[in-house]
């Protein structure tokens, strides 16, 4: 059994494999729903740098789906259609893949397989050998508990951002400037992917890497700000967040975040 990769550890250094074919299944008969492939980089981005993202289908049946996953840098494998390749093609070309870059790039410690496909069980198991941490992404209906036990995690297409949408409609969002809403999103989205990935001190260096792992454009500077610890110190003062300053370095560490958490009725 293989030791899990701890974010104190080591930083991760994301794959993300798509079975896209599975996954569209998956969204066969959900009504008003359509895969966003922003959602799944977004929560794995709360993780660490995605450094390869490929899907794997027959494109000329999801046409509508190449724009956005082009504009996201997802590469575009073509798996001619099943009748004329077998029915696992696409299956055995993404293990190749994954499991040549398993050995070939040392630096890439976390594989992602965005399946629910019970075929994968393998390869997971093989990744999980080799030392790699293993990230499962399926839809809830359409993912074999297989698969879902043999991962060292696994995510639910489903909750994806269920959070962020309860957050950003909370009552708090009219509390903050509209000039300064996209900065503080990014603030309060950054720190909860840190809570979520339990981190037990949240230094505010881990806040601005975060930050700008989610939007490698971000600087503080463009919003008027002279450093980063000005941000931090102007959140809390709104009571968005709490600080305190750490005995050893003297930086900032984020000991609390108050947006978007329910008020009890007194």
């Amino acid at each position: 059994m293989s030791t899990p990769i701890t974010a104190a550890a080591q930083e991760r250094n994301l794959a993300v494999f798509l079975d896209f074919e599975n996954l569209a299944l998956g969204f066969t008969g959900s009504k008003g729903k359509a895969f966003e492939i922003d959602l799944v980089l977004g929560r794995l981005l709360d993780k660490g740098k995605v450094l390869v993202k490929i899907a794997y289908a027959d494109w000329g049946s999801f046409r509508e789906y190449t724009k956005q996953l082009h504009a996201a840098g997802v590469e575009l494998i073509e798996i001619p259609k099943r009748k004329m390749t077998g029915k696992n093609s696409a299956d055995i070309r993404l293990c190749v893949d994954a499991m040549d870059l398993s050995y070939s790039k040392e630096h890439i410690n976390t594989f992602v397989v965005v399946s629910g496909d019970s075929d994968f069980s393998p390869l997971v198991s093989k990744l999980k050998e080799n030392g790699k941490y293993v990230i499962g992404l399926g839809m809830k209906k359409s993912t074999s508990k297989l698969l879902s036990d043999n991962c060292d995690e696994f995510i639910y297409y489903e909750d994806l951002g269920a959070e962020k949408g309860a957050a950003a409609a909370s009552s708090d969002t009219k509390k903050i400037p509209k000039t300064k809403q996209e900065i503080y999103f990014l603030l309060f989205d950054a720190i909860r992917a840190l809570q979520r990935e339990n981190y037990e001190v949240i230094y505010s260096s881990l806040v601005k890497d975060t930050m700008k792992r989610k939007r490698p454009s971000f600087n503080e500077s463009s919003y008027g700000y002279r450093s980063f610890s000005e941000l931090l110190e102007e959140a809390q003062e709104a009571g968005h967040i709490a600080l305190k300053t750490d005995e050893r370095s003297g930086t900032y560490v984020v000991t609390r975040l108050d947006y978007g958490r329910r008020r009890r009725r007194r």
